[in-house]
């Protein structure tokens, strides 16, 4: 059967998140439900990661295993058709070989979260972002974000039903920006790693934001990392600013 690649963006405030559930609208579903009216048969799609009720996606990757040999724009302008109304698009389709899997075959996930920083109500990109009133201390941020690097046990920072087999991972980059927003500034984190625990990232950034208000100090990072324990985390960040932003491969099947 032809496998596709498929580049997928979506706004994820009216899904429980990608994974299919029974009864309840999902970003897997609404996209096998568009395949099924293509084929009409069962469709299973695998994707890079599972994002979380209310999370979004700029660039998420999954493949999909068709009976007839599609042109690949054909295919993703069809999908697109049958998506409608929903907020998912399919930015980019093309051909992959067998041994292609979204999952199994990704060397980087990489994440954005979005704090926006102002007091008056967000219009334009309400439902986008994580709206705090207070400015954040950028530097104190960095600072405390420079302990997380490297191969740890991310215990405390990882969901208790996470169902990932080990605590440890390895996390290759997470910088920090400031950038001007109208009426405030809004902070972009973004966090590089080949796997992520079970809210991982909303955890990093919810523990960062006590940093910016100087509730804690960045030496408590290191405290709530050596901790291991779910309870010394700071307050996970709500899923409306989390996207994920980008899929890396051995070679892009995008190219």
């Amino acid at each position: 059967m032809p496998r596709y690649a498929l580049k997928i963006e979506y706004h994820g405030a009216p899904f429980v998140g990608w994974q299919r559930q029974t009864n309840l609208s999902s970003v897997q579903g609404a996209i096998e439900a568009a395949l099924a009216r293509l084929e009409p048969r069962t469709h299973n799609i695998v994707a890079a990661g599972r994002t979380d009720a209310g999370v979004h996606a700029l660039a998420q990757v999954a493949h999909c295993d068709m009976a007839d040999d599609w042109d690949p724009f054909r295919l993703s302008e069809a999908l697109n058709y049958h998506l409608k109304p929903q907020p998912v698009a399919i930015l980019d389709c093309k051909a992959v070989p067998d041994d292609f899997h979204a999952r199994f075959s990704a060397l980087e996930r990489r994440y954005l979260f979005r704090i926006l920083s102002r007091r008056a109500p967000a219009v334009h990109s309400a439902g986008l972002v994580w709206q705090i009133k207070h400015r954040l201390d950028l530097e104190a941020m960095r600072e405390a974000a420079g302990i997380l690097l490297g191969k740890h046990d991310f215990t405390t920072f990882r969901s208790t039903v996470c169902q990932a087999d080990s605590p440890v991972k390895t996390l290759d980059h997470l910088t920090i920006a400031q950038v001007e927003a109208p009426g405030g500034v809004e902070y972009h984190f973004d966090v590089r790693a080949r796997s992520f625990l079970h809210n991982q990232v909303r955890s990093f950034v919810g523990s960062l934001e006590r940093v910016g208000t100087g509730s804690w100090q960045p030496q408590d990072m290191q405290a709530a990392l050596d901790a291991r324990d779910r309870a010394a985390c700071g307050p996970v960040c709500p899923p409306q600013g989390l996207y994920l932003a980008h899929v890396g491969y051995p070679e892009d099947p995008f190219a």
